[in-house]
């Protein structure tokens, strides 16, 4: 595996969650940057062999809008 995906979202009590697309890994975190440390640790943990962990982790960010029409 080259690259792992994770759909980031703002939590509604506050901070960031992630979740991997296509692998059983969540976590959150306050901040951006906590997020990312939180994220690297549980790739790690979810991947206990190191050649099958991915190379990259991308992070996609998304955010929900919603207004009157």
């Amino acid at each position: 595996m080259n690259e792992i995906i994770f759909l980031v979202e703002e939590a509604p009590e506050g901070g960031y969650t992630a979740r991997a697309l296509g692998e059983a890994i969540f976590t959150e975190a306050d901040t951006p940057d906590e997020l990312r440390g939180a994220v690297r640790d549980a790739v790690r943990c979810h991947f206990e062999d190191a050649e099958q962990a991915p190379r990259v982790i991308r992070l996609h960010f998304v955010r929900e809008e919603v207004f009157a029409a």
